[in-house]
């Protein structure tokens, strides 16, 4: 599936919806601020930067779970590029 199909609404939504299953065991590594996750399908308005460009979230202790869980499978997982998670 291509990018573009992963980074829409209804995608967003079943991201959500899939959010109280667990994260894959085979995730690995840890956020690195990038902030992609957070743009999509838009900007989220709680998305920050502090002066050396790494991202954090304003409302980060309640945060809803699709935030805390992405990447939480890898055919979710559309940041690649930039990510610090990955999977075995």
């Amino acid at each position: 599936m291509a990018v573009e199909t992963k980074n829409t609404w209804l995608a967003r939504t079943q991201r959500t919806v899939t959010a109280i299953l667990p994260v894959s065991e085979k995730r690995t590594g840890e956020c690195v601020s990038c902030g992609e996750c957070c743009k999509l399908p838009n900007v989220c308005p709680f998305l920050r930067y502090d002066a050396q460009g790494k991202s954090y979230c304003t409302i980060y202790s309640i945060r809803p779970l699709n935030c805390r869980k992405y990447p939480r499978t890898k055919s979710e997982w559309i940041t690649s590029d930039t990510c610090g998670f990955s999977f075995d």
